[in-house]
């Protein structure tokens, strides 16, 4: 197909159910669209009035302009507070999490990219929620100002910064973090940029086994090169 094509071309097996919104555009929750590969997972909130998928879109284009291949997964229940937060939601809002299901997609991959919000606490704890149990390289793609700290403050292994000895607390373990990138906007061109030049570099640790995680060994096995 892609010689027939005549081009670079990647193919993407889009959705397991229609869009909803004008045009069928918008991704439903609880859906995935698989590339080709097995290489980048970009993963968004569940969608409603104030968890616009936008952005993803947009750096999901990006990420394959570049020629990697990238899937969406859009959570089922991502929309919320976690159960962990000591930061109370809305009256009555949800609670969000990762069912079963989406941690094995997600471990499928060799990177994940993360895009949550903009309220610091939120931010963080819907991190460790996520990362658990999904023992994987993750980017963070955010609006709100976080940095390393504050993620190693609620028992996730960071880059740059670990947690206390036996407070770490999740699988996985971020890598970088792109901050700035506001729900339901558009991306700035620099934003993009940044988050592109960020994914190609994991993505090349990873295809070179310069960095790695061991299966559900919460951080012990991780091994990250120093630059």
């Amino acid at each position: 197909m892609k010689e027939s094509i005549g081009r670079e071309a990647q193919i993407v097996d889009c959705r397991e159910s229609m869009g909803i919104g004008e045009g069928g555009g918008l991704a439903q929750r609880g859906t995935i669209s698989e590339s080709e590969t097995f290489e980048v997972v970009a993963v968004a909130m569940s969608p409603s009035k104030r968890h616009i998928t936008k952005p993803v879109c947009e750096i999901t284009y990006g990420l394959r302009e570049q020629g990697i291949r990238t899937s969406v997964l859009v959570l089922e229940s991502g929309s919320g507070v976690p159960p962990e937060s000591p930061y109370g939601g809305a009256p009555g809002g949800s609670m969000a999490g990762i069912n079963e299901k989406e941690i094995f997609q997600v471990r499928r991959f060799k990177i994940a990219l993360f895009h949550l919000g903009g309220i610091t606490g939120h931010v963080v704890y819907k991190a460790k929620s996520f990362l658990r149990y999904a023992d994987i390289p993750t980017i963070i793609v955010c609006e709100a100002p976080v940095d390393y700290e504050d993620f190693a403050k609620v028992g996730i292994i960071t880059r740059l910064v670990r947690p206390p000895p036996g407070k770490v607390e999740v699988a996985g373990v971020i890598v970088d973090t792109i901050t700035g990138v506001v729900r339901g906007v558009s991306c700035p061109r620099d934003k993009l940029n940044e988050i592109v030049i960020k994914v190609k570099y994991w993505l090349s640790k990873a295809n070179s086994g310069e960095i790695s995680l061991g299966g559900g060994s919460f951080g012990k096995d991780l091994h990250i090169p120093a630059e």
